[in-house]
């Protein structure tokens, strides 16, 4: 059993990530969910996390919001993949409670301080609240028991040719985490956008009862969906990770980013050309495709039934 945090901005892929781990209750015991304004404005997430919480059963565990923008920069928002409100076509009811007081930074320090070792961080969405966590408290560094994130890429942007979301909505913050003196698991796009959503992966969502209603129209809002391929499902491959690290091929690099250049603000530039110890990241560069979707849809199933 692995503790997790999540740090997240549902977001389409964040909602089936949070749906992987909430379907893992065998191996993942979720500790909390903290969001950040990211995909779409904090007010949505928090409000999609909160929503997705009680769809999903997770019963007590604790949502807190966190940082609403960017450290430095004017704010970045994807609305134009994920929908005005973060989910595209997914209606949820409305969640009954609210979020838990406090803001998202004291919680990740203080949820980390109390189990020092335990507790695997997990970030998929803007690095915010986790550059303002290290700068409150330099020791999160050493009291996570691993450090997992969406984001960058070692080839590719996604919201431009150069930087990958997550790193564009706040590059400052991004370089904090990168430079705290932690190994970074990074699960960039070179990686995630393997996790497609092909018709044969949507054939095997259409029958799960009421968590179809969340998959299949999350699944297919930000891209066509054909037997060769579809959208990906970003998010879920950090939780993957975390329940199976043997589906991927991680590689010890150096990951600066970039926070000065014109056309290249955001782009995580990957060293590979160094000795381990150097490293201050172990970089996704593969994954076993069929295995992945194994366990996720494997996983999936099992919390279809538990929703039934």
């Amino acid at each position: 059993m692995k503790k997790v945090l999540i740090d997240c901005d549902p977001g389409i892929d964040d909602a089936l990530a949070l749906a992987l781990a909430a379907g893992s209750a065998d191996d993942i015991d979720l500790v909390g969910i903290t969001t950040v304004g990211g995909n779409v404005d904090l007010e949505f997430t928090t409000a999609n996390a909160l929503a997705l919480r009680e769809f999903l059963r997770l019963g007590d565990v604790p949502v807190t919001p966190g940082s609403a923008g960017a450290l430095l920069r004017r704010t970045v928002r994807a609305t134009d993949v994920h929908g005005p409100t973060g989910l595209g076509d997914v209606v949820l009811p409305a969640p009954s409670r609210g979020p838990s007081e406090g803001h998202a930074v004291d919680s990740i320090v203080e949820t980390l301080r109390a189990a020092p070792g335990e507790i695997t961080l997990v970030a998929v969405g803007p690095l915010t609240n986790i550059a303002l966590a290290v700068r409150r408290e330099p020791r999160i560094v050493e009291w996570a028991r691993d450090f997992v994130i969406m984001g960058g890429s070692y080839t590719r942007g996604n919201h431009n040719p150069a930087a990958e979301f997550n790193m564009l909505a706040d590059p400052e913050a991004a370089a904090i985490v990168f430079e705290a003196g932690w190994t970074v698991k990074m699960f960039g796009l070179d990686v995630t956008l393997t996790a497609a959503v092909t018709s044969q992966v949507l054939d095997r969502m259409r029958p799960l009862g009421r968590l179809s209603d969340l998959l299949v129209p999350a699944a297919q809002y930000y891209g066509v969906v054909s037997a060769e391929g579809g959208p990906a499902i970003h998010d879920a491959v950090a939780v993957a990770y975390v329940l199976r690290p043997s589906l991927f091929t991680c590689v010890p690099a150096v990951v600066k980013v970039e926070t000065a250049g014109e056309y290249t603000r955001g782009m995580t530039v990957t060293d590979f050309r160094i000795d381990a110890s150097q490293a201050n990241a172990l970089v996704a560069t593969a994954m076993d495709v069929p295995a992945f979707w194994d366990l996720v849809l494997g996983t999936y199933e099992k919390l279809s039934a538990r929703l039934a």
